[in-house]
């Protein structure tokens, strides 16, 4: 089961020192045997230029006073990406997030106007916890939904079977889903519905407990989709997702495929209101 610790700056410390070897972060080895994965606490204070036990209360929990120049250190020490270096900023400083109301969601008008009549790819809205807020005719054609379904991401993708024979390269994208949540963690801290839907993925669902405790971050920002799709076959789909400004960590995604190629025919056979 999925836990939540109450420590989400230390376990993602952890995990990401765990997750860079000793050759990765330039350390000699000597032939010398390692009893832990990665990197150790007192390697990366080194690597960071902080005393080892200033970085071990930042794991621990002890402490999370962390100035701009120590942030900064440890983000190259342990060789975090951009959506990793986010992501440590919001634990760190999460006072600094912007709190906003996080009542009912409501898209605008101009938004689902765009979206819904958006034509040669896929387009949705999603919203804070993954729930599909809107889309054209071909994004619900793609997903075999009807249009209207107020259907979550996350728990369409783990939950449902079908997905699994949809999408050939689902792990790939079922990490990629499991990052957009870690992300949203630290955008909504203590939020109850996140907290409620993790926790259901978490007991029902053994790959999801697993992706959650590799601690993978990322945005989702770009990505390769790979569909058997019941009605068309075999396409290669190319995805962007883009944060909607002024709200509350909604998305938009497109889906498309390369001009002239054999997905972009099957993608516009798919289109066809004669299906």
């Amino acid at each position: 089961m999925v836990q939540f610790r109450g420590n989400d700056l230390g376990e993602f410390l952890r995990t990401r020192r765990a997750a860079l070897s000793p050759d990765e972060a330039g350390i000699a080895m000597y032939g010398s045997t390692r009893r832990v994965p990665g990197l150790r606490r007192v390697e990366v204070a080194k690597l960071a230029g902080v005393s080892a036990s200033y970085y071990a209360r930042l794991e621990q929990g002890e402490s999370h006073h962390m100035s701009d120049s120590v942030f900064g250190a440890i983000t190259r020490a342990l060789r975090l990406s951009e959506d990793e270096r986010l992501h440590l900023a919001r634990l760190a400083w999460p006072e600094q997030l912007t709190r906003q109301d996080r009542g009912a969601e409501r898209v605008g008008d101009s938004l689902l106007t765009l979206v819904e009549g958006s034509s040669g790819q896929a387009a949705g809205i999603i919203g804070r916890y993954g729930d599909i807020l809107g889309g054209n005719s071909l994004y619900h054609a793609l997903f075999g939904l009807r249009s209207g379904d107020r259907v979550n991401v996350s728990r369409h993708t783990f939950l449902n079977p079908a997905m699994r024979d949809l999408l050939v390269n689902w792990e790939d994208l079922a990490t990629r889903i499991v990052g957009f949540l870690r992300v949203a963690t630290a955008e909504l801290p203590d939020d109850p519905d996140l907290t409620a839907l993790i926790t259901e993925l978490g007991a029902n669902d053994p790959d999801f407990q697993r992706l959650w405790s590799e601690y993978r971050v990322g945005e989702c920002s770009e990505s390769t989709w790979l569909f058997d799709h019941p009605v068309v076959g075999r396409m290669t789909l190319h995805g962007q997702v883009l944060r909607v400004p002024d709200t509350l960590a909604q998305r938009t995604i497109y889906l498309g495929a390369a001009p002239g190629s054999d997905s972009a025919r099957r993608l516009h056979q798919l289109a066809s209101p004669d299906l």
